[in-house]
């Protein structure tokens, strides 16, 4: 392979990844916890985009439970997303690990 092609191949991937970035961005994932009373959406690119909490969970005596909800639904939800990312750009890269892609 010449220099010509390997540039034009570097280029590819490059538009590649960008609008693989773009399609996580865009693409929501949800954690759970509790059976569902406390849900998290988040991007696949690791913003938060909503918070649900069920009536039943809510206990002004017991706060801390709670807490421990949310962060088990947002741990659930960043781990679906960087299952989804890391399949996502696995696909655009080969399987080939690019540093601050994966």
């Amino acid at each position: 392979m010449n220099q010509a092609q390997l540039m034009a191949q570097v280029k590819k991937m490059q538009a590649e990844m960008t609008k693989a970035q773009e399609e996580l961005a865009s693409t929501i994932v949800t954690g759970t916890a509790a059976g569902g009373t406390v849900t998290v959406e988040i991007t696949c690119d690791q913003r938060v985009k909503s918070v649900k909490i069920g009536k039943d969970v809510v206990d002004p005596e017991d706060v801390e439970t709670l807490e421990d909800l949310i962060v088990v639904a947002v741990n659930d939800a960043l781990a679906k997303a960087g299952e989804a990312s890391q399949k996502r750009m696995s696909s655009v890269t080969g399987g080939m690990r690019i540093p601050g892609f994966m």
